[in-house]
C-alpha cells in the first residue's frame, strides 16, 4: 500500500476531484495549506501583481494499492497540470497496515477495490 501526498494549485481542486472520482478513487483527504518554496516569481493577474509563493494551496492525501498509484498520480498530473510555476508536488510513502475501526479488519483488504 502507498500513500500518495499531493499538493495542488486551490484553483485546480475540483477538476482534480472530479476527475479522482471518475477514476474510481472513492475516498480522499484534503484540507487548505500554506507553504514556501524556492521558487518565487511575480505574476500579474487581472491587473494585480502577486508572487508565485503565495498561491492558495490544497493537500491531497489517498491511500491506495501499489497497483493503483500510477494511474492515480497520472491523474493528479493531467488534471493539475498549468505550466506555471507553483503547479504542485507529489509525494508517496509506503504504508505499513491499515486498520477499519468499524470491522477491526487490517491490511489492503481494508481498501474497497475499484470498479
Amino acid at each position: 500500500m502507498k500513500r500518495i501526498e499531493a499538493i495542488i494549485r486551490k484553483t485546480k481542486f475540483e477538476d482534480v476531484k472530479e476527475a479522482l472520482l471518475s477514476s474510481d478513487i472513492d475516498w480522499f483527504e484534503y484540507h487548505d495549506v500554506h507553504g514556501i518554496g524556492q521558487s518565487r516569481q511575480e505574476r500579474i493577474y487581472r491587473g494585480v501583481q502577486y508572487s508565485t509563493d503565495v498561491i492558495e494551496r490544497v493537500a491531497l492525501t489517498i491511500v491506495c494499492r501499489d497497483q493503483f498509484v500510477q494511474p492515480t498520480v497520472k491523474v493528479i498530473i493531467e488534471t493539475a497540470h498549468t505550466g506555471e510555476v507553483g503547479d504542485g508536488r507529489i509525494f508517496i510513502s509506503d504504508m505499513i497496515d491499515t486498520w477499519s475501526i468499524r470491522t477491526g479488519e487490517h491490511g489492503d483488504t481494508v481498501l474497497r477495490d475499484k470498479k
